[in-house]
């Protein structure tokens, strides 16, 4: 197991190069400047041809693109993720304000759909056939097809502007005002916890109810085992390793997933720092926000296969 994670960690660094470099390039193939954005957000309306350049070589970007990456690299790997082009603030500190936001509510919906989603599976394959596995299926159904901006909509339209009792946007720390920041969690979390819920419900039926019908759960039910006992002690563990597998895909969307979210409610963190910097193409957040969203990533790869190894003993890494 070292030797398989000593290589998988050596993987990591590949993925994150490989990465990099494919956002530094074509982040600067869309069109637009971003300097002139920086100089037009000035409040200068009109800018010669040398404070651009000035204003270029200030910030490396009339080197070649090579060592344009190469000096970002050396940046990178000492901490430093450069300064935006079109405001000036420092990247590092910026995403460091916006990430606890995004991992906040982003963790908050992973546990809702990590306990609720293979709960209400299990509940839909024990009861097969019956009205609460329809019901099941249906919400499941629901929850896969709906697009989450459709959802957040619907959710700001009924619950905030004509109900009145939930908070349309914003964000409020927990650590400030408790109250109303779980006011304010409840929308955009439910949209970020709905796929979850119905992927997970959905894959933990299906699972389930082949495990069910393996030989060694006939073999517990002639012994006159109870079904709780089956269920738990022998079909349970077996059912969940497609799962656990599925709820690593979903863990590294905690913040990748929260860009639609943040962008319908208002929320000041990662997934808007994206998308707001992607537009004025202000290649150092960008490049640092992407970082970020690959090391999760990864990081959550690595940590999927190492459960998964646990839960199957057979599995050999070599």
């Amino acid at each position: 197991m070292t030797i398989y994670i000593i290589r998988r960690l050596i993987h990591v660094v590949l993925v994150l190069l490989i990465v990099s470099m494919m956002v530094f390039v074509l982040i600067r193939l869309l069109p637009g400047d971003p300097v002139e954005m920086s100089l037009t957000a000035g409040d200068m309306q009109s800018f010669s041809k040398e404070q651009v350049q000035e204003l270029k070589h200030e910030l490396g970007l009339d080197k070649p693109l090579p060592l344009q990456y190469i000096d970002w690299l050396k940046k990178a790997l000492q901490g430093d993720l450069g300064k935006s082009i079109l405001n000036r603030y420092d990247v590092r500190e910026e995403i460091g304000k916006r990430l606890p936001i995004s991992l906040h509510l982003g963790l908050l919906a992973f546990a809702i759909g990590f306990i609720v989603g293979p709960l209400l599976g299990v509940i839909s394959a024990v009861r097969r056939g019956k009205w609460v596995d329809s019901l099941v299926t249906m919400i499941a159904n629901l929850g896969i097809t709906a697009p989450p901006f459709w959802v957040g909509m619907v959710l700001i339209y009924f619950l905030g502007l004509y109900l009145k009792i939930l908070p349309m946007y914003g964000y409020t720390s927990p650590f400030v005002d408790f109250w109303k920041s779980m006011l304010q969690s409840i929308m955009p979390v439910f949209v970020l916890a709905l796929f979850p819920i119905a992927s997970a419900a959905r894959m933990t039926r299906a699972s389930v109810i082949e495990v069910m019908q393996q030989d060694y759960i006939r073999t517990a039910w002639a012994k006159g085992l109870s079904e709780r006992v089956i269920i738990v002690r022998h079909a349970l563990k077996n059912a969940l390793m497609p799962v656990v597998t599925q709820q690593g895909t979903l863990l590294r969307n905690i913040i990748g997933g929260a860009v639609v979210v943040e962008t319908v409610f208002f929320i000041p963190g990662i997934g808007g720092l994206m998308v707001s910097s992607m537009l004025s193409k202000d290649y150092t957040v960008v490049q640092g926000v992407i970082l970020v969203m690959a090391i999760v990533t990864v990081v959550s790869n690595l940590i999927v296969d190492i459960i998964y190894g646990w839960l199957d003993p057979r599995i050999q890494y070599k």
